[in-house]
């Protein structure tokens, strides 16, 4: 299955295009990065000015149909989720990210894909064990922070992130996808974005 419980995320570059405006106030957004709001009404990630991303990210707005994407950005090293555990949950790809969809009241497990984002159909309640393991990311947002994960061999490495970067490492494979599990071209991108995700600082960067 496709992103039914996930995103409806477009693959953007890193700029906004020419004349794009901010789907909840108009204001233009200029050629430079802007921020993301998630619809849980329509499950889709809506481009935004920073006035109006603030305004739902702030944590005293009432919860509503909008919520704005963080910026965090944390390393989880010690994240437990060993070689054994990885296989019983029969995820296809060495990647996959996940996040708690406030909607079904549960968490969501994507991998990527030709397609996109593809969602693993866990049985009940697995990634939930998963996650009473790892008490470092129980501070994790609903909707709209993700753990990005990639294994290597006999170790998983983990990534807190805002959601709409899990979408950008999706719409970065697409593309070049091959074969199986993606071939030379998709290591090369996942090895770079990666790469770039261990240099970040902890903690909040720009928007994206």
């Amino acid at each position: 299955m496709t992103t039914g419980h996930g995103l409806r995320r477009f693959r953007e570059p890193a700029g906004s295009p020419s004349g794009a405006r901010c789907v909840l106030c108009s204001a233009a957004l200029g050629t430079g990065p802007h921020g993301h709001v998630v619809d849980l009404d329509d499950r889709g990630l809506l481009c935004v000015c920073p006035a109006c991303r603030t305004l739902h990210t702030h944590s005293g707005v009432p919860a509503g149909r909008y919520l704005g994407v963080p910026d965090r950005y944390r390393h989880v090293r010690d994240f437990v989720l060993g070689p054994m555990q990885w296989e019983a949950l029969q995820l296809p790809v060495g990647v996959v990210f996940s996040f708690r969809n406030s909607r079904l009241g549960r968490y969501v497990v994507f991998y990527p894909s030709p397609g996109g984002a593809t969602e693993s159909l866990l049985p009940d309640a697995a990634w939930e064990r998963v996650m009473a393991v790892n008490p470092a990311v129980s501070d994790l947002a609903d909707d709209v922070e993700g753990l990005l994960l990639r294994r290597h061999g006999e170790r998983v490495e983990c990534h807190l992130v805002p959601i709409d970067t899990c979408y950008d490492l999706v719409g970065r494979m697409r593309p070049y996808w091959q074969g199986f599990d993606g071939g030379d071209r998709v290591r090369g991108e996942l090895d770079a974005f990666f790469a770039a995700l261990r240099a970040r600082p902890a903690g909040c960067g720009g928007q994206g």
